[in-house]
C-alpha cells in the first residue's frame, strides 16, 4: 500500500489533456459503464455482496445519475480518493454505506460493504461484524442502530481508531491502480 500513493500522485499530476487522452483511448464514448468498469477491474465471480458493492461504487461515482461515469466525474472521484479532505471522504463512505438511499446506514448495510469489500481485497484480518459493533458502540450513543449522516461524521472524528478503520477498510487505492494501469494500456 505504501508506494501507490506515489505512484498515484505522479500519475495525476500528469498534463490532464494526456490524462485525458488516456481516459478516451479506453472509453471512445468518454463514458464509462458499470459493465466497463467491472470489466477494467477484472472482476469476475465476485459473491453478491462483493458485486452489490461495485454497483454502489458505480452509483456513487456517478454523480449525475445517468448511468455513465464520465471523465470530470472519474477524476474527481479518484481525485476524492487521493486527496479530498476527510469531510469529504466521509460524506462519501456515508454515501456509499446506505444502500438504501434513506439517510441512514444501519449495521446490516455496513456489514454487507465491509464483507464485500474483504471479498474484493481479500483482506480478512478483521470481521466485518466486530467491526460493525464497535462503530455502533461508540458513535450510536442513542442505541437507535442506525446512523445519520451528522452522527456518522461527529462519531468518526471523536474516535481516532474508528476513523483508522474506517481508513484503512475504505483505501481504494488497490482499485485505483488496477484502473489507471488499464488507462495506461490503451
Amino acid at each position: 500500500m505504501g508506494n501507490h500513493g506515489s505512484n498515484l500522485d505522479d500519475i495525476l499530476a500528469e498534463d490532464m489533456h494526456h490524462w485525458y487522452n488516456k481516459f478516451m483511448r479506453e472509453s471512445p464514448s468518454g463514458l464509462i459503464t458499470l459493465f466497463e468498469l467491472k470489466a477494467i477491474l477484472g472482476l469476475k465471480g465476485m459473491t453478491e455482496d462483493a458485486n452489490s458493492y461495485v454497483d454502489q461504487v458505480f452509483l456513487t461515482f456517478d454523480m449525475d445519475g445517468d448511468g455513465y461515469i464520465d471523465f470530470v466525474e472519474y477524476i474527481a472521484a479518484v481525485s476524492l480518493m487521493l486527496k479530498g479532505e476527510i469531510n469529504q471522504k466521509l460524506k462519501w463512505y456515508f454515501k456509499l454505506f446506505d444502500q438504501d438511499g434513506n439517510g441512514k446506514i444501519d449495521r446490516d448495510e455496513l456489514e454487507t460493504i465491509f464483507s464485500a469489500i474483504q471479498d474484493i481485497t481479500r483482506n480478512r484480518e478483521t470481521d466485518p461484524e466486530d467491526i460493525v459493533s464497535l462503530i455502533y458502540e461508540r458513535i450510536d450513543t442513542k442505541g437507535e442502530g442506525e446512523l445519520t449522516l451528522e452522527e456518522f461524521i461527529e462519531g468518526a472524528r471523536d474516535h481516532p481508531d474508528i476513523m483508522e478503520t474506517l481508513k484503512t477498510l475504505m483505501d481504494l487505492t488497490p482499485v485505483l491502480v488496477i484502473i489507471i494501469e488499464g488507462l495506461q494500456k490503451s
